[in-house]
């Protein structure tokens, strides 16, 4: 069985495909764990994936989307904002790993792995020192990949899930 495994760079015609995985991967990731309330985790993600929302984002020269196709399916994406930076990280040229989600039937097949690897690839043409990313301290298997790939925590900072002020830790990984 051979599988055409495919990452590209999203443009603005991929805002729907985008608003479409990002809203699907999160729910999969998030939407089962008894610390997400329904009414924060539904208010939350009708702003953060919202046509309007993806299609704003897509448009910052700063964001750059990564799409993962498995034999021409969409299996996941990632998002990296270059210049990004809050306290608790050091770096002179920072990148931010915002998001990266497989779709839930693609998991174990080594999705999340390579879009990790072409967000290292795009740092290095990018010359960032730093990549860094807040994951949630109730995620312990995100912890575990991002630890696999070198990341280490340096702190913490808040994130808002609808009206509910989650912790999530602060990695960085040096490139």
């Amino acid at each position: 069985m051979s599988e055409q495994f495919d990452i590209r760079q999203a443009n603005r015609e991929d805002a729907k495909l985008l608003a479409d995985l990002a809203y699907t991967t999160f729910w999969d990731a998030f939407a089962h764990h008894p610390k997400n309330a329904p009414d924060d985790l539904n208010h939350y993600m009708r702003q953060a994936f919202s046509l309007e929302q993806i299609t704003a984002e897509l448009a910052d020269t700063k964001s750059i989307f990564l799409i993962a196709e498995l034999d021409g399916e969409p299996a996941g994406y990632a998002k990296i904002i270059i210049d990004n930076i809050e306290p608790g990280i050091t770096a002179d040229r920072p990148i931010e790993l915002n998001r990266l989600y497989s779709h839930q039937r693609f998991l174990g097949q080594g999705v999340g792995q390579r879009l990790m690897d072409a967000c290292f690839k795009r740092a290095e043409q990018e010359n960032r020192d730093v990549m860094w990313l807040g994951v949630w301290e109730y995620n312990p298997r995100a912890q575990r990949f991002y630890e696999k790939n070198g990341f280490r925590v340096v702190g913490r900072h808040t994130f808002v899930l609808g009206s509910d002020p989650q912790t999530d830790l602060l990695m960085k990984k040096n490139l």
